[in-house]
């Protein structure tokens, strides 16, 4: 085993965690000559569940660090994880909230949140400074610790999800008012997106190395857990955009993003983001990709294909999986090398069948 892996919170739960964690490594390293696989199944034996907290707002409820505590806490307890998959959370305030550490404010509904536009003249955008005194980024770090409590030895503890980029100023400026700026004021944007991109990377930093010092992996929403220093570059705002547009704006960034970090997987959500995929895959540095294909898409012939593409330039690809026949049709069309597939099942009995079939793969 690594050094890096020998440094991490041994979990009780799970005798082979050093085993998992390399495996999941291998794959952000571009070794993983067989799948990678994430199962999980509820246990064939629930706890109790939490007595019911009350709230004055749903936004309460969220910013509430027992609860959020005691919620992954029972969720870790409550599920078995299956193959290579290790058990994680993450202080989760919303995609949006790397725009609220520059003074955007957020919304809450039952399942996400989103953030109030706050730029509304560009001869306020010198105004957009993040400060250790924000709300909401001195939220993050008390959900963090909260976590980091909750899980020692049970769960690890993960980075919140953090949209940098063309995603936090449209976050500011509201889409719509971003595809205009984009040809009425270039050099304003471009200008943000440098001084957000500073921003970013101390801020990573800083959650990292709090992470790290706190004896934990790398790991966020996305379920991989690793001891690179890796993470999920994305621009859900890209699929409003030209190939054009994204390569003058926003890859130069996604490219310096990935030099920062030693591993990266970028999300590419939704089939409107298919168009840049070619960019994204000339990007040395990057490791893998997940392709979220759009509600209700089933697998494809012009699914597989753009995996194969994606394999053919060297890249990981992340996969969920919902049936033994998606499965057998990936199995038909791909190779097993650089593949990880996420699947969550409703039992054991399931999970098992798909495992052997993986291994038969492999």
């Amino acid at each position: 085993m690594s050094r890096e892996i020998n440094e991490i919170m041994p979990l009780s739960n799970i005798p082979d965690w050093k085993e998992r964690l390399a495996r999941q490594d291998a794959f952000l390293s571009g070794k993983a000559e067989r799948p990678v696989v994430h199962i999980v199944v509820p246990r064939a034996k629930q706890e109790p569940p939490l007595t019911e907290r009350r709230y004055k707002t749903l936004k309460d409820r969220w910013l509430d660090p027992v609860y959020v505590a005691e919620t992954a806490t029972w969720r870790v307890r409550n599920t078995e994880y299956l193959g290579d998959a290790l058990p994680a959370a993450w202080p989760n305030l919303g995609p949006e909230v790397f725009s609220a550490y520059f003074g955007a404010e957020l919304e809450y509904s039952e399942t996400t949140a989103w953030a109030v536009p706050n730029l509304h003249n560009w001869a306020d955008a010198d105004k957009l400074v993040f400060s250790e005194d924000n709300f909401y980024w001195k939220k993050t770090r008390e959900l963090t610790d909260a976590l980091l409590e909750a899980g020692k030895g049970l769960f690890y503890t993960g980075i919140t999800d953090i949209h940098p980029g063309g995603d936090a100023v449209a976050a500011f400026r509201d889409p719509l008012n971003l595809n205009m700026d984009m040809l009425d004021n270039p050099d304003e944007l471009k200008n943000l997106l440098a001084r957000l991109e500073k921003s970013y990377f101390e801020l990573f930093d800083k959650m990292h190395g709090h992470l790290r010092a706190a004896g934990q992996p790398c790991s966020s929403w996305i379920g991989i857990v690793s001891s690179k220093k890796f993470y999920i570059p994305s621009n859900d705002f890209s699929c409003m955009i030209s190939p054009e547009m994204f390569n003058e704006f926003f890859l130069p960034g996604f490219i310096r993003e990935c030099q920062h970090l030693e591993a990266s997987i970028y999300h590419l959500d939704g089939p409107d983001a298919v168009r840049h995929l070619d960019s994204l895959l000339k990007i040395k540095e990057l490791s893998a990709l997940q392709w979220v294909r759009g509600a209700g898409r089933s697998l494809s012939q012009h699914c597989i294909d753009i995996y194969k593409k994606c394999q053919a330039a060297d890249k990981g690809i992340f996969l969920y999986i919902s049936s033994m026949e998606e499965l057998e049709f990936l199995v038909e069309n791909l190779s097993p090398r650089g593949v990880w597939l996420s699947a969550y099942l409703p039992n054991r009995l399931e999970a098992e069948a798909v495992l052997r079939r993986i291994d038969r793969w492999a």
